[in-house]
């Protein structure tokens, strides 16, 4: 029998949160085109058709019956490799999901495809308009006029949206049927292009043409020169837009070259993303003797081969070395994932980058539109499959020029095709933006990258100014190799530290807004001296609350258990967690009194009293409120680094890696917010963001200020701040997380149970909490409300299992996986959500 009529079976996965995946049988025209890692489309339910990966072929006989066929293969190559589907399952295993869950946060969005339900009039359909409803008589004469409706259609030709029981009618009646296409997300972008034909490559038949053009046709004659101009010629083609836009002319000009038979054009497929050309060398960085030091003590590290953490102070120059590190691996035809917190770095580190590599580096993060996020999928898919088993000069030197060698992205860009990873950096690796809280899989981006390291040999470096404990820990303990820097670039002081004692401040009136008169003085003197200013104040919005001051009434969310923010610019109150807007009331709808004021601040009402305390400075605000649009962070930055705003202010999202040269003076506005949070690593978040946003003051020039305000100068973690002492600090708290038995002593594995009805919730919790503790004992914390007990109508409770370092967690998590499958068969909790969080932030 030929290999062709050999019968393969192939495992599907699809984006599904449900276990395993399903089996399919390939028709035998598709088995030479099957490969793993391919996207199939399948029939999956009665109705609905989808994509999914090829995870393995097989031609052994599954022991189900009525197996179905999968309907086609989409792709001639595999969109994800073998190191992928390994990374994957281990995701799935160790944070304790779907591996279809994996597979929905890894892929981008235009390559998981699924069905739009259509109908259609039924082939022996027959008009009868007497024996039609209203809405039945409406549907089918729209079908008469167009053969296919979508869902959506239907529901606006009748005007509600409920519309599949009266759907599900006319399918009995056998007027429509109903049936499934599936929609191709991804468009690839073509572009008009236009050359020289034939005739007239030759140089006579040229001149000829320009003669008789010159005569008559001067429009045509510009359009020929701009061709030349743009370095058309025989063998070049130029692209159709820029030569109309050079020769400023209407496309019929070309149009009428082209009949002529002086031009051809035609459309050829393009990449969205830009090119960018280095303008220097890697060589051009000079390292100072103590990033020198550090440089030469990280490859010590790597000899080691284990993972090493630079904890370096703020603007001690780690870019540089990172820079260094990278010219390495490209050198050696390795690729190098650089991994960003937020995407508000990616633009300064970006361009840095570009201007030593040039179009070597990639970008992949949320702000991308799904068709840049696939073209850039393929670009590391390309570099792929440039590598061969010839290790020749002419190969090694074809990987070191494939595009997209670098890629810098956020936590998402570690699911990307890499297949010869050489070096990963996590910049900013403390920071709590690369722990994924929602939806699963609730992966670390820090951890994964560990993970990835050892699977692809990799160099794997963490920096921080302020390292997370967990890994300052295990650099402590001789798992990392631990490289410090001690000193700023070029022996630029640490900013001095000044605490603005807010009691004081009130009791002698000397507060202007919500800026003590020590932070206005230092803005004044620093606005003066034309240099500039970040404020940090961690709230979003104008006002944090609006209260009744007769009844004290609060205006609150109808979803969630939290008080609404007024939001000032849209003159709304609003929830920050499921989107709820309400408008402001004029009285108190409680006792009808009038008097409703304003408490707390965000950075919306900072941004309004600095035109009233500093009407002559500009200023701009850097939240989500301001960076909803894609290109809203670069300009926003831009504006401040190009001395257009004097005063930035921000939310999180000002303190992490941002570098000015002109920024002299940084205030915290409200410490005690931080603070006073009910989570055991408040404090350690508190230091790491007031050390982080100081880190932006003085960082070229002369020594910069930091002033913070707060009603604690007194508390440890401020006089720590001052000092810059990360050690000390660390010291202090890891006796108090050794007694309670927080990580890095233990880890932690958080069990959220959701459900509408709050009652069953309480009861469900308890059966399950019960379970549990007949093994983890006193481990077992909870069940208990969380801060906000409610979000979006689920009522919410959680419970957390400490976990000692001893114990063996695959047994452990294969215990409690197993508790709360047995949960889920009780037919009364059937409704009841669980998440589970392995190592919670």
């Amino acid at each position: 029998m030929s290999e062709e009529r050999v019968t393969l079976f192939a495992e599907i996965l699809l984006p599904l949160p449900i276990p395993g995946s399903f089996t399919y049988r390939v028709p035998y025209e598709l088995n030479m085109r099957a490969k793993i890692g391919q996207r199939a489309v399948v029939q999956f339910g009665k109705s609905k058709i989808m994509s999914g990966l090829i995870m393995s072929l097989s031609t052994n006989v599954p022991d189900c019956n009525n197996i179905k066929y999968l309907l086609d293969i989409l792709d001639d190559e595999p969109v994800i490799n073998e190191n992928q589907q390994k990374l994957w399952k281990w995701i799935a295993s160790y944070y304790m999901c779907y591996l279809g869950e994996v597979m929905q946060a890894a892929l981008p969005s235009a390559l998981k495809l699924s069905s739009e339900s259509k109908i259609s009039l039924a082939e022996d359909f027959e008009v009868d308009n007497a024996n039609l409803s209203d809405n039945e008589y409406l549907i089918t004469e729209a079908l008469q006029i167009q053969p296919q409706l979508t869902i959506t259609e239907v529901s606006k030709i009748i005007g509600y949206k409920k519309v599949m029981p009266l759907i599900k009618t006319m399918i009995e009646k056998k007027l429509i049927v109903m049936h499934e296409e599936l929609q191709q997300k991804y468009k690839a972008k073509y572009e008009r292009y236009v050359r020289l034909t034939n005739t007239y490559r030759d140089d006579d038949k040229m001149h000829e043409l320009m003669d008789n053009l010159s005569k008559r046709a001067y429009k045509q004659l510009e359009l020929l020169m701009a061709f030349l101009v743009l370095g058309g010629s025989a063998d070049n083609e130029v692209l159709a837009s820029e030569l109309l836009k050079k020769a400023n002319v209407a496309s019929s000009i070309l149009n009428t070259l082209v009949e002529k038979d002086v031009f051809e054009t035609y459309y050829k497929r393009v990449s969205r993303l830009k090119n960018y050309k280095a303008l220097t060398d890697v060589s051009s960085i000079i390292l100072t003797d103590k990033q020198q030091e550090a440089f030469d003590e990280i490859h010590k590290g790597f000899d080691e081969d284990k993972p090493v953490l630079l904890h370096g102070v703020t603007a001690s120059g780690k870019t540089e070395i990172y820079i260094k590190l990278i010219q390495e691996a490209i050198d050696q035809g390795k690729q190098v994932l650089y991994l960003l917190p937020e995407i508000a770095l990616t633009e300064q580190i970006i361009n840095r980058l570009k201007k030593y590599f040039g179009d070597k580096v990639g970008v992949y993060h949320s702000r991308y539109d799904d068709n840049e996020r696939v073209e850039i999928w393929h670009q590391v898919m390309n570099f792929n499959s440039q590598q061969s088993t010839d290790n020749s000069q002419q190969t090694l030197s074809k990987v070191k020029h494939s595009k997209f060698q670098i890629i810098i992205g956020s936590r998402s860009s570690l699911f990307l095709p890499f297949t010869d990873l050489g070096l990963i950096i996590v910049d900013e690796e403390h920071d709590s933006s690369f722990k994924q809280v929602d939806p699963a899989p609730r992966y670390s981006a820090r951890d994964v990258a560990a993970v990835m390291s050892k699977m692809f040999a990799a160099r794997l470096l963490l920096g921080s100014a302020t390292p997370s404990f967990e890994s300052y820990h295990n650099a402590c303990q001789g798992k990392y190799h631990l490289v410090t820097i001690t000193e700023r670039y070029g022996g630029v002081e640490m900013p001095e530290i000044v605490v603005d004692d807010l009691r004081i401040e009130t009791r002698r009136k000397t507060m202007q807004a919500n800026f003590g008169s020590v932070l206005v003085d230092a803005m004044n003197k620093t606005l003066e001296e034309k240099n500039q200013v970040i404020l940090f104040q961690n709230r979003r919005g104008f006002s944090l609350r609006i209260e009744c001051d007769h009844c004290n009434y609060i205006p609150q969310c109808i979803n969630c258990d939290v008080s609404l923010t007024y939001h000032k610019n849209q003159n709304i109150l609003k929830c920050h967690y499921c989107g709820y807007m309400t408008n402001v009331p004029t009285e108190c709808p409680s006792c009808r009194s009038t008097d409703l004021k304003m408490h707390g601040f965000g950075t919306e009402r900072i941004e309004d009293d600095l035109k009233i305390v500093f009407p002559q400075a500009t200023s701009s605000r850097l939240d989500l409120d301001t960076t909803r649009t894609k290109n809203s962070y670069q300009y926003i930055l831009e504006q401040f680094q190009n001395k257009e705003t004097d005063i930035l202010v921000g939310t999180q999202m000002v303190t992490k890696g941002l570098d000015f040269d002109s920024v002299k003076v940084v205030g915290i506005l409200n410490a005690d917010n931080m603070l006073t949070f009910p989570d055991f690593r408040a404090y350690e978040r508190s230091y790491q963001l007031m050390e982080q946003v100081s880190g932006r003051a003085g960082r070229k020039g002369e020594k910069g200020k930091v002033i913070i305000q707060t009603y604690q100068p007194q508390h440890p973690v401020i006089l720590n701040v001052m000092s810059h002492d990360y050690v000390r600090f660390f010291e202090e708290q890891m006796p108090i997380r050794r007694q309670f038995n927080y990580p890095p002593y233990s880890r932690l594995i958080m069990i959220r149970l959701k459900d509408v009805d709050s009652m069953k919730l309480n009861k469900a919790a308890e059966l399950l909490s019960r379970s549990l503790r007949q093994v983890f004992k006193e481990n077992l914390l909870g069940p208990e409300y969380p801060v906000v007990s409610r979000v979006k109508n689920q009522y919410i409770k959680q419970m957390i299992i400490k976990v000692d370092k001893n114990l063996n967690i695959n047994k452990v998590k294969e215990f409690i996986g197993s508790t709360i499958e047995n949960f889920k068969h009780d037919h009364d909790f059937k409704s009841v959500k669980i998440q589970i969080d392995v190592d919670p932030n």
